[in-house]
């Protein structure tokens, strides 16, 4: 069966605007919440491959995405390479053991062994696309990753940041030693990737929630070139994979024509105008977003943007998405309504 959200990847006619949302799978939920509270951490959730492709599913079933995105988190990389992760209520993910030199760089594993502990995530994958395949009504799965700079920010600060001092300390004081790192995590997640599409994953989506945080002067050579470069690795091998980038507060480098690369799929934050990201990118990419995400509190404010999106892109080229995740506190029923409003406006 042809999948919607695949065709529409790859700029194909469809019959309505394909629609997801990032963090999807979450904490706006009551299932989700049931399922993470009987799990008794989100770590351990991420660890249960039945569990976890069972929160993967359903916002398929309650909201009625035309995508599931695999539930998992972008730092099972980093945790898999060595490094001491946990997740402190109220604070989140924390690595007791940040990497601040060449030697602390060098106790990790990289590549294929790395890739390889990951064994629970290609285990959910393969359930899912079971499970998919079962369903029969052409639903597709995304997998996904941090990009290598977003990676690199938690294992050097050890935790999220508001300054990113320590990491872009490095990246001026100690520039081989961040290359180091980016280079190391970028051998595997591209490893990383490859295993999901062989796993059974329809679409990719590479995730650079930090990219803000780098002067447009320095992000090709900090960021974008790596992000290209497992782009590049997977689309090589994998024609048939659409891959999506998604690098969030770039509208200055879009304007500056920072961006390329042979990718499918460009993700536009809500920061963004989508009719400059048209301008600039629309005869290259596909474009995926907006909307901003607050705006799901109000299904007044949800359907101007969603009909605003619509007149802008006109159902071509185009995924409904919100501008980042969505957040914990948004009634479930105005995500049904946003999803509900994409399918309406776009429908031929």
């Amino acid at each position: 069966m042809s999948k919607i959200f695949v065709d529409a990847c790859f700029g194909k006619e469809t019959p309505y605007t394909p629609v997801w949302m990032m963090r999807q799978a979450g904490r706006y939920l009551p299932e989700y919440m049931k399922v993470r509270n009987e799990m008794g951490s989100f770590l351990n959730l991420c660890h249960a491959p039945e569990k976890a492709a069972e929160v993967t599913l359903q916002p398929l079933d309650i909201v009625g995405v035309d995508a599931a995105i695999l539930f998992s988190d972008i730092l099972v990389i980093p945790d898999e390479m060595g490094m001491d992760l946990s997740f402190v209520k109220g604070e989140g993910p924390k690595f007791s053991d940040p990497v601040k030199t060449h030697e602390d760089l060098d106790r990790l594993i990289g590549g294929e062994e790395a890739a390889g502990k990951l064994t629970y995530v290609y285990d959910t994958i393969k359930l899912l696309r079971r499970q998919l395949d079962e369903r029969g009504d052409g639903k597709a799965l995304i997998g996904f990753t941090g990009a290598p700079w977003t990676l690199a920010t938690y294992m050097i600060e050890g935790q999220g940041t508001k300054t990113y001092n320590i990491c872009k300390k490095m990246m001026y004081t100690q520039p081989g030693l961040l290359h180091a790192i980016l280079r190391k995590v970028t051998d595997v997640v591209k490893l990383y990737m490859e295993k999901q599409i062989q796993s059974g994953v329809d679409v990719v989506q590479i995730f650079d929630s930090w990219a803000a945080a780098i002067e447009p002067d320095n992000y090709d050579e900090v960021s974008w070139k790596y992000m290209v470069e497992i782009a590049e690795y997977l689309k090589e091998k994998y024609p048939h994979i659409p891959v999506i980038m998604f690098p969030k507060g770039i509208a200055g480098f879009i304007e500056r024509g920072l961006v390329y690369g042979d990718f499918d799929v460009f993700g536009v934050d809500w920061g963004t105008p989508m009719a400059l990201a048209k301008e600039k990118l629309g005869d290259r990419y596909v474009l995926q977003g907006n909307m901003e995400p607050c705006r799901l509190y109000s299904k007044q404010m949800t359907t101007e943007s969603v009909e605003a999106l619509q007149k802008v892109m006109g159902g071509k080229r185009h995924i409904f998405n919100l501008g980042h995740g969505i957040l914990p506190d948004v009634p479930v029923e105005n995500a049904i309504h946003f999803v509900d409003e994409c399918h309406r406006v776009s429908q031929k």
